[in-house]
């Protein structure tokens, strides 16, 4: 199950960025051609997670269309992740232009609380 090494992937960045503040929310935006289970990745997040400042914080996974651009037409649109066709024209010479992507959208942190002096 590669998910658990991508959760720890994910969760090293989203560390990196909370610089030890502690993070309440990771949007995560998905592909279908990224190779990743979703549901996998939301069943491994909290192993990963425990023990960082990412420790119960939620993830919430937005998933992504595929877009190409038709190398033949010039046309940009959607296709299917089995199917990368240009909409227009039919062609398969097309250019991935979404669709493959594993990127953390978005952090909320929880605010830090200061001390009573």
């Amino acid at each position: 199950m590669h998910e658990l090494a991508i959760s720890q992937a994910v969760l090293a960045q989203a560390c990196a960025i909370a610089q030890a503040r502690r993070v309440a929310l990771i949007n995560l935006c998905i592909g279908p051609l990224a190779g990743v289970e979703p549901h996998l990745l939301t069943a491994a997040f909290p192993f990963a997670a425990a023990g960082t400042c990412c420790a119960g914080a939620r993830l919430t996974i937005i998933t992504t269309c595929v877009h190409v651009e038709c190398q033949s037409c010039g046309a940009e649109s959607r296709a299917k992740p089995n199917r990368l066709l240009c909409a227009a024209c039919g062609d398969w010479r097309v250019a991935l232009l979404s669709g493959d992507e594993l990127r953390i959208d978005s952090l909320e942190l929880f605010e830090q609380e200061t001390e009573n002096v």
